[in-house]
């Protein structure tokens, strides 16, 4: 399979200038006062919470073979989620471990019944979380590939994160191999169904293309960078840099989800994705714009009242979902200037200023 990212946007990137203005959220910079944060002392890096997505699992693996236990003053714990889901080259075993992280589901009762994913998240709650305690790990970054040509994309429930805000802009100015974005699932912390979820600040990596089950190098690069950048803007966090605000660009938040046409009696997917669709994540659809390419060869177009921007296109973990894509809207956020809390001398490790 061939780099893709290149044929991303260029049948409809002159209107997307015109047609598609981005949102901004957050005041203008001028008006955000410097935030202070406490330090980052623990990090989570995580492979594997799907089984056949190989890069985060050999990324995880050569931390774990390197023994790299700290970055900086922080202390870096590295995770294989889902060992029994890896073991088989599997999505999972019984159900998707990457939706088992609501509160709903790590309070449920664990009996006989239970499936492994829902015992497996509530021993990472435990190892990482608890999900929304201060004890939690301060960072989790969960690492994943997609079959889509999403290049490298970073994954969060909030905009107003300003340390994962301020890590994406590291890493989308850092990398240029494959363009950077970042999506928005705009849910409440306990209706957040992945991994991340379980840190005080969390977020996932998603690179791709790559087929499950099998290792790209330039893909597995693309990841290892990014985790690399992740952990510098940590370090440097950490040291009492301080980072300017600004705006940040290329967010998009999640809106709908698009699904395959299907025949009512055998509920067998009846089209596919139309070839001015696929392989062109995040650029527009329009109304009225082919979305679907019927076996039977009539063409189904999108009717939507909105140009919104198609992401997780043909996305293959997705088709027992009969998701085709989902679909977002772009906008732009301000983030304030950020340091770190600093100790007041002679004070102990949570008196901070």
């Amino acid at each position: 399979m061939a780099r893709l990212y290149s044929l991303s946007c260029a049948h409809s990137l002159s209107l997307s200038l015109s047609l598609s203005p981005p949102l901004s959220l957050c005041p203008s910079v001028q008006q955000m006062e410097p935030v202070s944060l406490p330090a980052l002392s623990r990090v989570a890096i995580c492979g594997g919470t799907h089984g056949n997505e190989m890069s985060g699992v050999y990324l995880v693996r050569e931390l774990q073979r390197q023994k790299l236990e700290k970055a900086g003053s922080a202390t870096l714990t590295t995770v294989i989620s889902n060992p029994r889901a890896v073991q088989v080259c599997k999505r999972y075993t019984d159900m998707d471990l990457n939706r088992c992280f609501t509160d709903a589901i790590l309070s449920s009762p664990v009996t006989d019944a239970t499936p492994y994913e829902v015992r497996r998240a509530q021993e990472l709650n435990t190892l990482l979380g608890p999900k929304g305690n201060v004890g939690a790990m301060d960072l989790v970054c969960d690492l994943h590939n997609t079959t889509a040509n999403m290049g490298l994309s970073l994954i969060s429930y909030s905009v107003q994160d300003w340390v994962i805000m301020h890590i994406y802009r590291q890493v989308q100015r850092k990398i240029t191999s494959a363009p950077v974005r970042f999506i928005l699932l705009d849910l409440p912390l306990a209706d957040a169904y992945s991994q991340d979820s379980l840190g005080k600040h969390g977020f996932s990596i998603e690179v791709g293309p790559q087929p499950h089950g099998v290792v790209r190098a330039d893909i597995f690069n693309i990841m290892k960078e990014a985790v690399d950048q992740t952990l510098d803007w940590v370090q440097c966090f950490n040291s009492g840099s301080a980072f300017e605000g600004g705006e940040v660009d290329d967010v998009y938040t999640f809106v709908k989800s698009v699904y395959y046409p299907r025949d009512p009696e055998t509920n067998q997917i009846t089209a596919a994705i139309h070839p001015q669709v696929q392989d062109h994540d995040f650029c527009l659809l329009h109304p009225g714009d082919p979305m679907f390419l019927m076996f039977s060869g009539e063409i189904v177009k999108y009717e939507g009242e909105e140009v919104l921007h198609p992401f997780f296109v043909n996305e293959c973990a997705y088709y027992e979902k009969s998701i085709a894509f989902h679909l977002a809207r772009k906008m732009t956020v301000t983030i304030p200037p950020l340091q770190v809390k600093r100790l007041m001398k002679g004070e102990g490790e949570e008196k901070r200023i």
